[in-house]
């Protein structure tokens, strides 16, 4: 199996059972960090994958634009949302269903092209870590202490419209503290040390934290978020990341809808606030009063229901097994 992901997904793409090889394509639609490939170069790059013969072409994506990148592959098969439009460059085509997680969306895909294959798949298929990564997260972890609870809060959100007031994770850090004796993990990206700083700051001096934050590398924050009790998060990346490797996710959303985006995990709470104009979706373009502030939807969740959902989780967690090394 030939994967084709943005450049920030590859070293998770890689650890992806049955994947042969992983090729990067940043596309300027998606890309944050870079411009992403021009629009003759993605055309330049989508003819080259001719030359692999594919018999099977899938785009998870539903838009236009990849789905002529598909077409323009040769693959003999090519699958894919109609929704987006471009579905003349498609062979067999379906609706993106909107009321539907985006997972469970694409697992339709995978049911039209493979169909026998896809009867097993799971939406709650566990992602393998490797071991060196377990090695890695275990070392950045020694300092909690054997058999400490390890309660995960995750500062940033890639987006200011999606992030939680950081005080108040800093005081359901420490409620968790006092009530579970849980030493906090704080993860964040790089970008995000401002925010871990103020919640560090905002939690008594006394409280067990490890920072974990920073330029980890995914399989090594995947391994981190492993050996955690509870993850508590707002609409991230590795809130999907946590559910993918097993943890338990107290995630709180505002203007995403938790019913397409929410975290698969067999353990989870997904906290939102009870305002009319939620969920509004204009996450990459919020209201002009959602600009600059936590929006309404989010300073709605209060500090008590984010703690009860998260004390539920760890009263109804299992006897903790060991993991290999």
């Amino acid at each position: 199996m030939h994967l084709v992901v943005g450049s920030w997904n590859a070293p998770l793409a890689a650890l992806v059972p049955g994947v042969d090889s992983v090729e990067t394509l940043d596309v300027p639609w998606l890309s944050r960090e870079t411009h992403g490939e021009s629009a003759a170069g993605l055309v330049r790059r989508a003819r080259a994958w001719r030359a692999n013969g594919f018999d099977l072409g899938i785009n998870f994506e539903p838009d236009i634009r990849t789905n002529v990148l598909l077409g323009l592959s040769g693959a003999a098969r090519r699958v894919g949302f109609s929704t987006g439009g471009g579905a003349a460059a498609l062979t067999d085509a379906t609706a993106f269903d909107a009321n539907t997680h985006t997972a469970r969306n694409l697992g339709r895909l995978v049911d039209l092209a493979l169909p026998a294959a896809s009867a097993a798949a799971s939406v709650h298929a566990r992602l393998p870590v490797p071991d060196e990564a377990r090695r890695e997260a275990r070392q950045l972890l020694e300092r909690a202490g054997v058999n400490r609870l390890l309660v995960g809060v995750h500062a940033g959100a890639g987006r200011p419209v999606k992030m939680w007031h950081l005080e108040r994770f800093a005081e359901v850090a420490t409620r968790l503290w006092r009530r579970r004796a849980a030493t906090i993990v704080l993860t964040g990206a790089a970008d995000d040390r401002p925010f871990v700083d103020r919640i560090a700051a905002a939690m008594p001096s006394d409280v067990p934290r490890v920072d974990a934050s920073g330029a980890l590398p995914l399989p090594v924050l995947a391994a981190v978020l492993e050996q955690l009790g509870l993850f508590i998060t707002c609409d991230t990346g590795p809130m999907h990341l946590a559910a993918a490797v097993g943890t338990p996710v107290v995630a709180l959303f505002g203007p995403s809808n938790p019913e397409r985006y929410g975290p698969l995990a067999e353990r989870s709470r997904v906290i939102t606030g009870d305002v009319w104009c939620r969920p509004c979706n204009r996450v990459r373009r919020p209201p002009e009063r959602c600009t600059g502030r936590v929006p309404d939807c989010l300073d709605a969740i209060d500090v008590d229901a984010v703690y009860q959902a998260a004390d539920d989780l760890l009263a109804r967690r299992p006897r903790p097994e060991s993991t290999s090394s």
